[in-house]
């Protein structure tokens, strides 16, 4: 699919309006429309915006029309704020001016019983009379920061990623910016499909696998409603692209809370486990997980196998680093003869050249950023590096001080030392050819970690997580392979 079909995709003035109308927004602050608007316009959205409101001149200093009909342009997207009893003529409206695409926000419909079936029934039938293709209803919107326009009520504050993004649940688009924010990730374009009364995740899947800024998929799943169509949509994107999937109606109580929430009906955990399993899905089982799954794999180049190498300088972190790879289904090979002979040149006779590899001490410390990684990623039994990362500000400040710095100046070379430090190992990160992942168990208000999630390394909160982000490369380089070996 070239941009010529991907702009004729349904989803595509969806996420790329050139101009919107919003129905529900109002000068009432703590209204829903209003809060869309106004983050709409935070995030510096460039197109024309027509707010309809019967009664309002303006809104929020934009000129406001009475009608839809009134509308002088027909925009490219309709967002739908209103009460569930007027959205269905809201719609009707909107399709005998021309609008051909709409988010409809507002809830009471599918998931409300049986009233709301039949009311989920009617818009769909509205819309498909006259060809317009919605998400929704009772969802939370769509984010495409690439475009700068975030549709949904929560402030966008972050860089534009490169993590696609099709959730069953607003909440873990809009919920998951900040915490993305923490290392330095964003989404490339997130929608939030609701009741999936017209488009639902499959479509969502197939933009996104052809979107140029997303490099990886990741999806929030209460039910697949085309089971068929899901695993082979699966099945043609993955050999592209890796899909992460996190699947919430395993049990009975998340059946039951997905059932309220959309409407869906949800499936055992092992009737998903084979749908992700024949896609070729990756499957995260945590929230956590599905984004440092989606971390590692935008960040992260392909392994040739599942052979982790563990840098440390401490027996401890690396012994739960060793821990939480084999349970990931990991190996640990033992170094080379050619690299053990190589390290020895750096490292103290108390250093440890197993696997972890354990320096203790070296003799010049930023042989530990610099000169390690390379020689233990070099190593012909290496088909990864995880590395314990740590860099301690206030040894660093002790030792400038020591060379005769006054303090102001100590603070000031500190930080500079660990934003140079930074920079050189993401770019090594960058440069080489196979997966390279850091873990710590301090904070991203650390400097050092902080910088290194600002220059796009992956950096995880425990050896736990680092070791389920290293499985999950291995994982898609073999989906991808039993893929094309059952193509052949």
């Amino acid at each position: 699919m070239g941009m010529d079909k991907l702009a004729a995709h349904p989803l595509y003035k969806i996420a790329n309006p050139d101009s919107i109308t919003i129905l529900g927004a109002s000068n009432k602050y703590t209204a829903m429309g209003t809060s869309i608007l106004s983050v709409i316009r935070e995030l510096g959205y460039e197109g024309a915006i027509y707010p309809v409101h019967p009664k309002e001149e303006t809104v929020q200093g934009l000129p406001a029309y009475k009608a839809v009909e009134d509308l002088p342009a027909v925009p490219d997207l309709a967002i739908i704020v209103l009460p569930t009893r007027l959205v269905v003529d809201a719609m009707d409206a909107l399709g005998r001016k021309g609008v051909r695409h709409a988010i409809v926000v507002s809830g009471g419909f599918g998931e409300s019983g049986e009233d709301g079936i039949l009311l989920q029934r009617r818009l769909k039938e509205t819309a498909a009379a006259h060809s317009i293709r919605f998400i929704g209803p009772n969802c939370i919107g769509a984010v495409n920061p690439h475009h700068k326009f975030n549709a949904t009520f929560l402030a966008y504050r972050q860089k534009p990623g490169s993590i696609g993004m099709a959730s069953q649940s607003g909440s873990f688009i809009t919920q998951m910016f900040d915490y993305l924010d923490l290392f330095g990730l964003g989404f490339s374009t997130g929608f939030s499909v609701g009741n999936e009364a017209d488009t639902d995740i499959v479509e969502c899947m197939e933009y996104l696998a052809e979107c140029p800024n997303t490099r990886v998929i990741g999806l929030y799943i209460e039910s697949v409603r085309r089971g068929a169509r899901f695993i082979e949509a699966a099945r043609q994107i993955v050999p592209k692209k890796p899909i992460v999937a996190y699947y919430a109606g395993g049990t009975e109580a998340g059946r039951k809370a997905g059932f309220s929430h959309t409407g869906s009906m949800a499936g055992p955990d092992r009737v998903y486990d084979g749908v992700f399993r024949q896609g070729g899905i990756i499957r995260a089982h945590s929230i956590e997980e599905l984004y440092d799954f989606c971390w590692c794999l935008s960040a992260c180049p392909e392994p040739v196998g599942n052979r982790v190498l563990i840098q440390t300088h401490s027996g401890g972190p690396g012994a739960v680093a060793a821990d939480a790879c084999d349970r990931a289904g990991l190996v640990l090979p033992p170094l080379s003869d050619k690299t053990r002979g190589r390290l020895a040149e750096y490292l103290p006779h108390t250093a440890s050249m197993n696997n972890p590899v354990d320096l203790t001490f070296t003799r010049n410390p930023l042989d530990y950023l610099d000169v390690i990684p390379k020689l233990l990623l070099e190593d012909d039994q290496a088909d990864m590096l995880m590395m314990y990362m740590l860099t301690p500000a206030a040894q660093v400040r002790r030792a400038i001080e020591s060379m005769g710095a006054e303090p102001e100046e100590a603070e000031r070379e500190t930080l500079n030392f660990i934003d140079r430090q930074s920079a050189k190992i993401a770019a090594f990160m960058h440069e080489c050819p196979k997966p390279f992942v850091g873990f710590s168990y301090s904070a991203g208000e650390n400097r050092f970690i902080r910088r290194l999630h600002e220059a796009g390394m992956p950096v995880l909160p425990s050896p736990n997580r680092a070791a389920r982000a290293l499985w999950s490369l291995a994982e898609y380089r073999r989906l991808k392979k039993k893929i094309a070996d059952q193509a052949s």
